[in-house]
């Protein structure tokens, strides 16, 4: 079983929109039972709340459930118990870092990095740029080439 963890600022925009993703592809190409998908905050701020309303209605409108997805905050837990813990942003990075020890097993990186040759580094927030559909393009984009990446592995 492969486990990952997206991150974000607040786990109500970026990661929660990234999991809710992710978990249909997975379920689509029928993995299940091999792939697990979680999200959380570095940031305390939106603690217990459900993805923001943009989120909300970026997912709908596409088709992707967010039902079930709150926001909470990474733990030193997480370090060791996923195998990827994927990050947004620069700043997520840094902050997952601060948080304790990764377990050598864990790929921590942006969700950019699994994408080659790409033309962005980082998913903008869109709870500060307002941009939704922008945040849907790159982080589909991304989550492509992740469970590409994954499926390798299977």
């Amino acid at each position: 079983m492969k486990k990952v963890l997206f991150v974000c600022l607040g786990n109500i925009c970026r990661s929660p929109m990234a999991e809710a993703i992710f978990k249909k592809m997975v379920d689509d190409k029928g993995l299940s039972d091999k792939i697990k998908v979680d999200s959380a905050a570095t940031g305390s701020y939106n603690i217990g709340n459900s993805p923001h309303k943009g989120t909300k209605y970026i997912l709908e409108r596409y088709g992707f459930s967010h039902l079930g997805i709150v926001s909470r905050l990474i733990t030193e837990n997480d370090l060791k118990e996923n195998d990827y813990i994927v990050c947004m942003d620069d700043s997520n990075v840094t902050n997952v870092r601060k948080v304790g020890n990764i377990d050598s097993n864990v790929t921590l990186k942006k969700l950019s990095d699994f994408i080659e040759n790409s033309t962005w580094s980082e998913v903008p927030d869109p709870y500060y740029t307002g941009n939704f559909d922008e945040t849907y393009e790159l982080v589909t984009e991304g989550l492509f080439a992740l469970l590409e990446h994954i499926e390798k592995e299977l």
